[in-house]
């Protein structure tokens, strides 16, 4: 698929947007405050595969607690602000990596004018971050809760840091409505050349919100839309990095990583296709490779209906066949079926 072109900005030492691969980033649910939780979290995000990490700063002795976070965090930090912008520019001294905060709402331009010139002496970019739930007055009187409405507030925060010649700019319009959400996308996406950071806002526990947030983040990569996601879950923070990464891998734009490919099963299997299944793919996790590897319920469709899979196995009763390509190479003892395809994956 064809991504839309971007300014590229720097987090850190982590670029977003332009030809840069699409950045997973979380968001920590500890007291910012409390040094040790906070960096013990970071450090479960970033062994998940996190790239950047997001802070809540409530007061100055969160934003000053940036600047011990950042000594021993292994990825760049977030400030999330919202209103103060003195907690804008104290963050930003403490060693931010990004600043996420509204410049419509924190004041005159005088206010917006000194966190842009603390984000710009540091070459900290900005995250403009505008919610379905918390539109402005003036723009819910015109548009209402309309993908049209969040583009508005998203552009008129962007107008007031464009007037103080700054564009380090990355932003969001996100709704807990999955179709509101892509609608927003897209139409921001087709009147500015900024980065855009993709999610599903409160999209709810594990079950349901996986689901929007496939949908909704998934859909859009595939449009070629999104430079940084989150997946926002009610949930341990960790689990929002697995499924971002679920989702990058399920429509094939994570690197190196395998793919499994299986059949749901029917009435002409004869083996325990799903215990096979996970094996496979517990296995297939410390594989670094590409690759596409099927694993089906039976001879009669298997090789042909995975004939794109660069390997796989089909199950028979006593006896299953490895295959490359769709071509059969060797017929296997069952009980022996998936080492073998596991040393067929790490031979490829």
């Amino acid at each position: 698929m064809e991504r839309r072109k971007t300014k590229k900005i720097m987090v850190g030492n982590v670029p977003v947007g332009g030809d840069a691969p699409i950045a997973v980033q979380s968001m920590c649910n500890t007291d910012t405050r409390d040094i040790a939780a906070t960096l013990g979290q970071m450090e479960r995000l970033r062994h998940a595969g996190c790239k950047i990490v997001r802070v809540a700063v409530v007061d100055k002795e969160a934003a000053f607690a940036i600047g011990k976070l950042a000594e021993k965090a292994e990825m760049p930090i977030v400030a999330d602000i919202h209103f103060d912008w003195k907690l804008a520019i104290e963050a930003a001294a403490a060693g931010a990596a990004k600043i996420r905060i509204n410049p419509g709402n924190i004041g005159d331009d005088d206010r917006v004018n000194e966190v842009v010139r603390a984000c710009r002496s540091r070459n900290i970019p900005i995250r403009i971050g505008v919610n379905g739930g918390s539109l402005e007055k003036g723009v819910l009187e015109k548009y209402g809760v309309s993908a049209r409405g969040l583009v508005e507030s998203a552009k008129s925060h962007i107008f007031i840091l464009e007037k103080f010649d700054f564009d380090d700019i990355c932003i969001s319009v996100k709704a807990s409505s999955v179709a509101l959400t892509v609608d927003s996308y897209r139409l921001l996406s087709k009147e500015v050349d900024y980065p855009l950071h993709l999610g599903v806002t409160e999209a709810g526990t594990v079950r349901i919100g996986r689901l929007k947030s496939a949908i909704g983040i998934g859909g859009l990569l595939l449009d070629g839309i999104g430079d940084t996601i989150r997946v926002s879950l009610t949930e341990d923070p960790v689990c929002e990095v697995e499924t971002a990464y679920d989702i990058l891998h399920s429509i094939g734009m994570s690197e190196n990583v395998p793919q499994l490919v299986s059949c749901p099963s029917c009435g002409r299997t004869m083996i325990d296709l799903i215990h096979i299944a996970k094996e496979v793919e517990e296995r297939l996790s410390g594989i670094k490779k590409p690759i596409k590897v099927a694993v089906m319920g039976c001879v009669v469709n298997g090789p042909g209906e995975a004939r794109e899979a660069d390997i796989g196995m089909a199950g028979g009763k006593e006896q299953g066949i490895l295959f490359k390509k769709g071509e059969i190479v060797k017929k296997v003892p069952m009980d022996k079926i998936v080492d073998e395809l596991i040393l067929m994956a790490q031979e490829i």
